[in-house]
């Protein structure tokens, strides 16, 4: 009994011994990812004679910038972006194959759970969760690493932008319901909202910021953007609407609702509003243990889709949205100090220019039609295979899904078509690449498109044939910009970290966005998360 009581004391001793050392881990008081959504590596400089101090300007000058960060995967879209951030892995292990993805069968979007219900509204946007990742991510292990004292929450308009990084443990994943205007969540995460995003949704800041027109910050003369380059090739906010700024946003949130609220540089500002109310709600960053808090900047990308990577428009909500990081992180000095916090900024993708302003500069470009490539390959299969119905099911992500089910009933060879389908693409014009999929890692590509292939691929999600198209081509229209693919416009990134733990500088060693969240877990000195497969930078 003597033994097992002082064995008991010898255990306790060493358990509070470890607990106190733990406590010595030097450790920022908060983490911050500041996502903002396709976000192309230029954009840090192209707009910098307008930039104030405050924002970009300060996260470069007081930071350290990875100036040749790359995707390592294909298709570049948001999902899958977030998801790589978050867990340092990619599409073949964390199951993210793209913001829509074949699953059993059946396409479906990365976040849908018919199995959770809608919180803070009664509109279908609430019927969302993470069950779709397969890894966890940094948020995961910094909670299981504090036995769950560290707080993590995410918050952006998009759902998969909030979900995905705030992973699967979180104290809290918010994103915007256009139905009512306000901030939601789902049973996934709790019962109701808390008081704090009632609070902040009773404020009705999207009424506040869709009042008034969209107006430009400068003369249009001063602008680095051409407005000629927008007239000519650009759609519009919405369907139909011109975007030449001024933007008359009451007309438009009486003909669409809160929804356009996401097409203007304030969906970003109202984002950020709500990143601050997460920090003063959950108390983050006030006491010893870290914190995690994952932002993305949706509007970005919604703008960009519309009106194309050379528009005023463009221009106009980076400048805005500089000054809205710079009021954020003056809010971080005061509120957790400075010095205090860590904050990185990435994005999720970059985006294309659009075909249009290339070949009225003598650049090869054009549109690709994804609908018209599943005719064409359902009449190639046929003529092969003597199919019974079309077996090529969807055409989405650069890649060809085939109906297995049906393949399997009919007794059919899929090497055979599979094969037919790969000849029909590469009689395409605007193909560059088509390779089976299975076949990738002894197929005759360029090593830089081998591996993003590869890393993209997820047997369960992903199609069965990858397309790569030429170098200037995209699947969107003549209308906006578009990303997914390999080139250098899609997947070179912006990576700044700036705050705790380090000191400014910057490289053009070529680096990952899969290394990013070991980055963090060796700063924090934590596990790095379950599938991860990149390398701390330092």
């Amino acid at each position: 009994m003597k033994l097992k009581t002082l064995l008991f004391i010898a255990a306790s001793a060493l358990t509070c011994t470890m607990a106190k050392a733990g406590q010595q881990v030097a450790r920022p008081k908060l983490v911050v990812g500041l996502v903002i959504d396709q976000m192309r590596w230029d954009y840090l400089y192209r707009y910098m004679p307008h930039y104030g101090e405050g924002g970009f300007k300060r996260l470069l000058k007081q930071g350290y910038s990875c100036e040749n960060t790359r995707i390592p995967y294909v298709p570049s879209v948001t999902a899958i972006g977030h998801s790589c951030i978050y867990t340092g892995s990619v599409p073949s292990i964390h199951g993210i194959a793209g913001n829509n993805f074949v699953k059993n069968g059946q396409k479906v979007y990365c976040t849908d759970d018919a199995t959770v219900r809608p919180v803070g509204t009664t509109s279908k946007a609430g019927y969302m969760s993470p069950r779709n990742l397969w890894v966890t991510t940094i948020g995961d292990e910094l909670r299981m690493a504090t036995n769950d004292q560290a707080k993590v929450v995410g918050v952006a308009l998009k759902d998969r932008s909030s979900i995905l990084p705030a992973g699967h443990n979180p104290n809290g994943a918010y994103w915007f319901d256009d139905a009512t205007g306000g901030f939601i969540t789902s049973t996934y995460y709790t019962s109701k909202l808390p008081a704090w995003v009632k609070t902040f949704n009773a404020q009705k800041l999207a009424d506040k910021y869709l009042s008034a027109p969209w107006n430009t910050l400068l003369d249009k003369k001063a602008y680095t953007q051409s407005t000629a380059d927008r007239t000519n090739y650009e759609d519009g906010i919405q369907p139909g609407v011109e975007a030449t700024l001024p933007l008359n946003l009451p007309a438009l949130r009486k003909q669409y609702g809160y929804g356009i609220l996401r097409h203007t540089p304030f969906g970003n500002t109202i984002t950020l509003d709500m990143a601050k109310a997460a920090i003063e709600g959950e108390a983050l960053g006030t006491d010893s243990v870290t914190d995690l808090l994952a932002v993305s900047c949706s509007s970005t990308d919604y703008i960009g889709h519309q009106v194309g990577t050379n528009a005023v428009e463009i221009e106009d909500t980076y400048l805005r949205l500089d000054r809205d990081i710079a009021a954020f992180l003056d809010y971080l000095d005061q509120k957790v100090g400075r010095g205090e916090y860590l904050i990185f900024l990435s994005a999720d993708h970059g985006a294309s220019n659009n075909a249009l302003y290339l070949t009225d500069r003598r650049i090869p470009a054009g549109s690709w039609d994804s609908d018209g490539a599943k005719r064409y390959l359902n009449e190639a299969v046929n003529a092969a295979v003597h199919t019974n119905g079309n077996v090529v099911s969807h055409v989405m992500n650069n890649q060809v899904f085939f109906d297995r089910k049906a393949i399997a009933a009919q007794g059919l060879d899929f090497d055979r078509i599979k094969a037919a389908a790969v000849q029909r693409l590469e009689q395409d014009s605007a193909v560059l690449y088509a390779v089976d999929m299975a076949k990738t890692a002894t197929s005759a590509l360029p090593d830089e498109v081998k591996f993003r292939i590869i890393n993209g691929y997820n047997r369960e999600r992903s199609g069965d044939v990858q397309i790569v198209l030429k170098p200037g081509f995209s699947a969107h229209g003549l209308k906006g910009t578009d990303h997914g693919a390999w080139n250098p416009y899609d997947t070179h990134i912006p990576l700044v970290f700036m705050g705790w733990g380090v000191t400014p500088g910057a490289s053009t060693r070529q680096c990952y966005m899969t290394d990013i969240a070991p980055t963090i877990a060796a700063l924090l000195h934590i596990q790095a998360p379950s599938g991860c497969v990149g390398q701390p930078i330092f």
